[in-house]
């Protein structure tokens, strides 16, 4: 299936009837005019994949494993997102990226995130502004394992309208109508191993590279190369006839070793960088290989191995025989750029005397005194028109140098991130406090943060102790300096400052934080089984604060509480097990809590000492199905800013609200299924705040304001904002009436507000 794009605003929707819908009907939800900006952080997550333009100096795309495509434009200075137009989550994994190699104007990317995403092949005319999409039978793997191999997707220097994918699950597949269409090639003998249907993957065909020297423009390449990631006894199969017929490349590499990545020279000398597992978790042993394509000799250029494998490879295209290969999971100690200017005869590795520079995002020092080299570096390359520009990509950003050479000379190189424009983070949860930072984040993978100036990356990163994730924050309704925040520890790394603390308080609204320590099972107490088996009652458990910030309450099997900053904690009387308490947002006194399995409403009125049931009419029939079972759901009972008594359920049922403590339950029916709910600052002449919500209605999920206690709603995100659907929280703005910000899951946090 194949349609055409004129607009970015139309983005990705356009290619079905169901897209043409969702337009239709976001007119009907009365859309608000809003401008969109991303809260900057700077990067966050995994880039697998980094290419620059062979004919354009300054242009590069570089390929996320869940937050799409960017593409750095030199005159800019930062690199641009390429999909956030996009209303499908599977667009924003992508495979492979290739910038054409005769018009730079064109680039191509394979699209995916999961296997359960059908397969997309996207391509574009005008740099990725707009998209020509052709659906494909065979399946991508943008965010599964083996995603830092590559790149994939190659177009023939010769002839840019025949494409080759090296796919994952069904062999190798051609275009020779620039990316219309596509085909398996039949000649080509491993068919792949079909699509599992267990959690595993295959790591498929790796790579394909063309020889420009074996074609001449117009008439397209005769010899190519393809690289096997699956367990074969072949790692490279060669064609010296367009593709019709192939041989494995005898010699080389190990059978148990899979070919990851590949570079050719202009003499004709192929690199091929070689793992014992296809990460970017795994990887136990590797190899780098020559191959001198003119004679069939293969070479072992190996650098040293302590342990791990080697993934990213790139070229000096001015000085042949200058080559930079990256380690993987090289965990001790640590991570590598290795340097050969002797067709690797001889190495150097960068790391030792790397000097790295994150003023500009800070959090890369994850609360020590430098930053570490970087981990997971799949990708790798060399700016094909300056010989001292690497980069490199890690699990958190993405590293440029502009003196590499100077390595050359025993001097240290220098390295600053490369990431204006790029945010690319899981965010869980987000808080919008009355007062103090802007905002409060908690991330997947980097903790989170406190946002003071969301034009720039944050100077507090939460830590003392650092969370691997940040699950939930809740902050003093009337003392809103009080803040605690509750998540997933870093395991096994104390030795660097964080001991496995899972809860954390702060006393000047998120700046600065102190552990709570990590809560275990009382002596004797009965162990309490978790619905979801991932989760762990005790190191999973959320927290909440009074409105006056004196009682911490624990959300542990058997619901805790404390008055002495988590010193000591005593039970509370009355509550089933398995209860989070929410506290009312004026009344210290005040906590309430629904038992969601049986529709039980109960009240504590002497700080969460103890609760009672108390009669409650209106609550939805089916409570149980609205209970979260995961540590990272937004909790669907909500007290109100400022108002006593004042609570939301957002119910698979619809929108409940009491203004009466619980007592009694009103459905509110604003005609939208809402998912998420949170509170921003009050509309000119009301004293009640504004809603936000993440919600539906007809075909349109998307971002919507309530000016009137959510009788109405407005779409306040556009065609041009859809950012996969893929949002995990919302927080309302309770000092800039109209601001919302929003959590996708890996395009980090935006946020909206009033044109």
């Amino acid at each position: 299936m194949t349609t055409g794009l004129t607009r970015r605003t139309a983005g990705l929707m356009a290619f079905a009837a169901g897209a043409m819908a969702t337009a239709g009907q976001a007119l009907a939800i009365g859309a608000a005019p809003y401008v969109w900006r991303n809260v900057v952080v700077g990067a966050g997550g995994f880039i697998p994949g980094i290419v620059f333009s062979p004919i354009e100096r300054g242009l590069a795309y570089a390929r996320s494993d869940m937050g799409g495509a960017y593409r750095f434009d030199a005159a800019a200075g930062r690199w641009s997102p390429l999909m956030d137009s996009s209303p499908l989550f599977g667009d924003f994994g992508i495979e492979s990226i290739a910038a054409d190699p005769v018009d730079p104007d064109i680039v191509h990317a394979a699209a995916g995130v999961h296997r359960d995403d059908p397969g997309v092949m996207l391509r574009s005319t005008d740099r990725g502004e707009t998209w020509r999409r052709t659906e494909v039978p065979f399946r991508m793997g943008g965010n599964e394992d083996g995603r830092g191999l590559g790149e994939r997707l190659a177009i023939d220097p010769n002839d840019n309208r025949i494409l080759y994918f090296g796919s994952r699950h069904d062999g190798l597949q051609r275009s020779t109508d620039g990316g219309a269409s596509w085909r398996k090639v039949d000649g080509f003998p491993l068919k792949g191993l079909g699509t599992p249907s267990d959690r595993t993957t295959h790591g498929g065909l790796s790579f394909v590279v063309f020889d420009p020297r074996s074609g001449r423009r117009g008439q397209g390449s005769k010899t190519l190369f393809v690289g096997v990631a699956d367990p074969h006894e072949h790692a490279l199969y060669r064609s010296d006839d367009a593709g019709r017929t192939w041989q494995a490349v005898a010699g080389g590499p190990r059978a148990e070793l899979s070919a990851v990545k590949a570079e050719l020279d202009d003499r004709g000398v192929l690199y091929v960088t070689c793992t014992l597992g296809i990460g970017p978790n795994g990887v136990t042993h590797g190899a780098v290989w020559r191959l001198d394509t003119n004679t069939g000799a293969w070479t072992d250029i190996s650098p040293p191995r302590p342990s791990g494998g080697f993934m990213g490879i790139a070229l000096d295209r001015k000085r042949p025989g200058v080559i930079m290969v990256s380690t993987l999971n090289r965990w001790r100690p640590g991570d590598t750029i290795w340097r050969s200017t002797d067709d690797g005869r001889s190495w150097i590795s960068l790391r030792e005397a790397a000097r790295h520079d994150v003023s500009a995002t800070p959090y890369l020092n994850w609360g020590n005194d430098r930053p570490d080299f970087g981990w997971w570096i799949a990708a790798l390359a060399l700016d094909p028109f300056d010989s001292d520009r690497l980069v490199y990509a890690t699990g958190a950003t993405v590293y440029e140098t502009r003196n590499l050479s100077d390595a050359d000379r025993e001097q240290p190189t220098d390295w600053t991130p490369w990431v204006e424009g790029i945010e690319q983070t899981a965010v869980i949860t987000l808080v919008s406090p009355p007062k103090g930072p802007q905002l409060l984040t908690g991330f997947g993978d980097i903790s989170g943060f406190a946002h003071e100036d969301l034009s720039r990356s944050p100077q507090r990163q939460f830590t003392t102790p650092v969370f691997a994730n940040t699950n939930q924050i809740d902050y003093a309704g009337a003392a809103p300096d009080i803040v605690v925040r509750s998540g997933t520890p870093h395991e096994g790394v104390a030795s660097e400052g964080h001991d496995g603390s899972t809860l954390a308080w702060s006393d000047d609204s998120g700046l600065t934080w102190k552990p709570l320590g990590r809560p275990r099972p009382a002596s004797g107490e009965t162990p309490v089984v978790a619905d979801n088996p991932r989760m762990d009652l005790y190191r999973d458990a959320p927290i909440t604060v009074s409105s006056d910030g004196s009682t911490f309450v624990l959300a542990t099997p058997q619901v805790v509480w404390s008055r002495d900053r988590g010193r000591t904690w005593k039970p509370t009387a009355g509550l089933p097990p398995l209860l989070r308490p929410v506290a009312d947002r004026k009344d210290p006194m005040l906590f309430y809590a629904l038992d969601f399995r049986t529709g039980a409403w109960f009240v504590s009125v002497d700080g969460a000492e103890s609760f009672a049931a108390v009669p409650s009419r209106g609550l939805p029939a089916n409570t149980a199905d609205d209970r979260p079972t995961w540590r990272e759901t937004a909790f669907p009972l909500k007290a109100t800013p400022d108002h006593e008594g004042d609570l939301w359920l957002v119910s698979r049922s619809g929108l409940y609200n009491s203004r009466d403590g619980g007592q009694r339950f009103n459905h509110v029916d604003g005609g939208l299924s809402v998912e998420m709910m949170d509170f921003g600052k009050p509309p000119a002449g009301s004293t009640y705040p504004a809603l936000f919500a993440i919600g539906t209605q007809g075909p349109v999920r998307g971002v919507l304001r309530s000016d009137d206690k959510g009788r109405t709603w407005m779409r306040v995100n556009d065609d041009r904002h859809e950012y996969g659907r893929r949002f995990r929280a919302v927080a309302g703005d309770p000092r800039i009436f109209g601001r919302v910000y929003v959590a996708t899951d890996g395009r980090g946090v935006v946020y909206g507000e009033p044109a």
